[in-house]
């Protein structure tokens, strides 16, 4: 009606304006009245110029066209001689928008729709702008349940003719969904039917989740899921006969009603598949999820869509289209289906560009490209491609687009933009953990050293117990086909009796060098070669009598290895941090040369498998087993002059050697108990020291859910609820079910530039007496 009312107005003023005047010819025009806009502009939209034959339509033409362009509020024409007078009254322009109360809208989108219209700092004031803005704001607030909101807007005038323009929002609170009624259901109850809305009643959860919160969009959605969930089983007639939405007087509270009509059971009898199929028939009715016989599905016969859809697009026919279309036959309630196949023109990759990589070099990204340029277009390669480059950690995110080559029907482009990400720190400070007590470090690693995608760490670590100094470097694509190699070497003096471990110091030299083999596209096999040097010192009287014999039998207390590593990794998850599908799965053995001081070996497993269980909802279970032993044993005969007459007894050096048991307990393995205190253990004068064993197996549950109050999309935080089972045991033979601990809680992790920050809050489920627990486990700062 405004809009109406303006355009009667412009008229009445058009008529007004255009004098009543003999018809002249124009000798020259002269506008006065602009103080901002330039003269220039006004010619553009003047359909007048010298020379003309003015008349009094060409007149009222002329004040339509100036009053159109948006930037006047009063035009007059006037005649002065022969000489045009064009005399105009600008609108203010806007010197600045103030949008205030906004919570639910973000300002940086609202000021996006805002220029879109027109209503931004430096542009003309359009009061009817501003009115359609009010309107639209009030109706989006009313899609989030929000009906009490209001949404005021000010003018005031400032000097020079502008303006300044004030957006006041009280959003108010959104009404919630008091009560949902399906009428009409028979066969399935109501809690069944709602299991994937997203609207719920209000529940005890509802403070955390918000599904009580009532959203337009969100019942139109859940009214859709309705109807999924019938056609999913076989009900084709299913209908939503009519929706009604009651809202209490006072806005807050909503009750809906939904009445439906079920319908009879549909199964489908003839399944083709028509068109050109470009495949035998045979290899496509593979893909089908569906078949005769069966109850009808909606969701099988998209899937059987999407399928096919997806062979064919994965030998270069990347626009095919696959239409499913049912015969109904509702006396027999039965579905035929014919699946139409139009797989369009076969296209291959003209070429492949990257965009957002301002640090990362185009070859670091191109050689994780498993879709090649001038070859058959391949959804299947895009996507390896896409989860290969997103598995590198160097990008927020990764956005492939395939647009076709203009002026072409059989070629695309690929456009992989990224959002690149601190893959790398240079930390100096301070970092604590409860085990390690205060840290002080000096670290730099760049997992994208100078964009070149190798990895580089130099570690100066002091804390408690533990100084540790190390160089390492290595370089993923040695050689084209993504051979790796890479170096280590470390320095590090260990004072075990500070970390909750049996009472001994160590001061230990290593260097290795490792190769890395591609052996498919998702398992890669390492190779290492080292060399070390340990020495250990025992506390007399303090160290566990086993650990002073071991090294008795030995005759000595530094050890020199040549250690060899084999070790197999499978990774097959679609992200680096914070996956939400796929498994890591790594297998290591781990052996001293012949020549060794003590020869030994190692082997460790551990299985990672994420599963998404909602949108939102992710499952993670994990299972880790670790063994070690020995080849042979030294023994040897000692006396203990302290006795008299001095006693003679044998010690050997056996099994895995002490200080490379495993040990289980901590913020890493069994959260809840104290760090390395699990397993078996010696008193010494009262004091608990905890032994470590060859043999270690835990296993974890974990269902990962979005971190609160922070933004959906960011991945570097993690929220999740675990349970933890394991222990570490003297050997294999030592094992017992009954030894096992569990624990559970809740763990939050965030991967801050100061390094990770760690925090879990757990309780015991299966423990013993003399067990050492933790309510609380934390730390922050680089740990090594």
């Amino acid at each position: 009606m405004k809009r109406i009312a303006a355009l009667l107005m412009l008229a009445w003023l058009s008529s007004q304006n255009a004098f009543a005047f003999d018809t002249f010819r124009v000798a020259d025009i002269r506008i006065d009245g602009l103080s901002r806009i330039a003269p220039g502009t006004v010619f553009t939209y003047l359909p007048v110029e010298r020379g003309d034959m003015l008349t009094a339509d060409g007149a009222e033409q002329a004040i339509r066209a100036l009053y159109r362009t948006g930037f006047f509020n009063d035009v007059t024409l006037s005649r002065q001689g022969d000489i045009l007078v064009v005399t105009l009254q600008e609108r203010p322009s806007i010197s600045k928008v103030a949008i205030r109360g906004n919570k639910d809208l973000k300002e940086d989108d609202l000021r996006k729709g805002l220029k879109g219209i027109g209503l931004a700092e430096g542009e003309t004031f359009d009061r009817l702008k501003l009115d359609s803005v009010q309107q639209e704001l009030t109706r989006q607030y009313y899609n989030r349940g929000k009906y009490n909101v209001s949404v005021k807007t000010a003018v005031v005038n400032l000097d020079r003719n502008r303006v300044e323009v004030a957006i006041n929002i009280v959003e108010g609170k959104p009404a919630k969904i008091k009560h949902i009624n399906i009428v009409g259901n028979e066969s399935f109850k109501a809690k069944a039917i709602r299991e994937d809305f997203q609207s719920d009643e209000t529940n005890w959860t509802s403070w955390y989740s918000k599904d009580d919160q009532y959203s337009r969009e969100k019942m139109s959605g859940d009214l859709e899921r309705l109807s999924s969930f019938y056609l999913d089983r076989g009900y084709v007639d299913f209908a939503v006969d009519s929706t009604q939405v009651a809202m209490s007087p006072d806005k807050r509270k909503m009750y809906v009603v939904a009445n439906i009509t079920e319908g009879e059971v549909y199964t489908v009898t003839d399944i083709k598949l028509t068109g050109d199929l470009i495949l035998k028939d045979e290899d496509l009715r593979k893909q089908l999820s569906i078949g005769s016989g069966e109850i009808f599905s909606r969701r099988k016969v998209e899937q059987s869509a999407d399928a096919i859809t997806a062979v064919l697009a994965n030998i270069g026919y990347a626009f095919a289209q696959v239409n499913p279309l049912p015969e109904v036959n509702r006396e027999k309630r039965e579905v035929g289906l014919n699946f139409q196949i139009v797989p369009g023109q076969r296209v291959y990759v003209r070429r492949i560009a990257f965009k957002g990589n301002l640090h990362t070099e185009d070859e670091v990204l191109r050689r994780e490209m498993r879709q090649l340029e001038g070859a058959w277009y391949s959804q299947a390669a895009i996507d390896r491609s896409k989860i290969r480059l997103q598995r590198l950690g160097f990008f927020k995110n990764v956005v492939v687009e395939t647009p076709a080559v203009p002026g072409t029907e059989d070629q695309v482009d690929i456009n992989v933009t990224v959002e690149e990400q601190q893959s790398g720190q240079f930390t100096f400070g301070l970092g604590y953990s409860q085990v390690q007590g205060l840290i002080t470090s000096i670290a730099v690693q760049m997992n994208n050293f100078f964009g070149t995608g190798d990895r580089v760490g130099v570690t100066l670590q002091r804390s408690s117990y533990l100084k540790r100094y190390a160089i390492s470097y290595y370089e993923p694509y040695l050689t084209d086909d993504g051979i790796g190699l890479g170096y280590d070497i470390s320095h590090r003096e260990l004072d075990s009796g500070e970390a909750n471990i049996a009472s001994y110091f160590t001061n230990s030299d290593a260097f290795s060098t490792y190769i890395g083999l591609p052996l498919t596209e998702n398992g890669t096999l390492n190779t290492r070669l080292g060399i070390s040097q340990t020495e250990i010192t025992a506390y007399p009287g303090y160290t566990p009598q086993r650990f002073v014999d071991y090294l008795a039998a030995l005759g000595n207390r530094t050890f020199h290895a040549w250690n060899l590593e084999l070790s197999y990794a499978r990774d097959t998850r679609n992200k680096y941090w914070n996956p939400t599908r796929g498994s890591l799965q790594t297998v290591s053995f781990e052996t001293t040369l012949p020549g060794s001081t003590v020869e030994y070996f190692k082997a460790n497993y551990r299985y990672s498998q994420y599963f998404p269980l909602t949108e939102k909802l992710t499952f993670l279970g994990t299972v880790s087993l670790g063994y070690g032993g020995s080849y042979s044993g030294k023994y040897r005969t000692v006396t203990d002059e302290g006795q008299d007459p001095p006693v003679s007894y044998e010690v050997g050096a056996r099994g895995l050697p002490f200080f490379e048991n495993f040990f289980a307990g901590g913020s890493s393995d069994v959260r809840g108990f104290r760090d390395n205190t699990l397993g078996p253990y010696d008193l010494i004068d009262g004091y608990r020291q905890p032994l470590g064993g060859a043999f270690k197996t835990v296993a974890t549950a974990e269902i990962i859910f979005p971190t609160p109050f922070v933004k959906e999309n960011d991945n570097t935080t993690r929220l999740s609820w675990f349970v933890d089972v394991g222990n570490v045991f003297k050997d294999y033979n030592a094992f017992s079910a009954s030894d096992l601990r569990a624990s559970t809680g809740l763990s939050f992790s965030w991967r801050a530039p100061i390094g990770p920050i760690v925090i879990n809050i757990s309780r015991p489920l299966r423990k013993q007496d003399g067990d050492d627990t933790e309510t609380i486990q934390f730390s922050f700062g680089p740990q090594f």
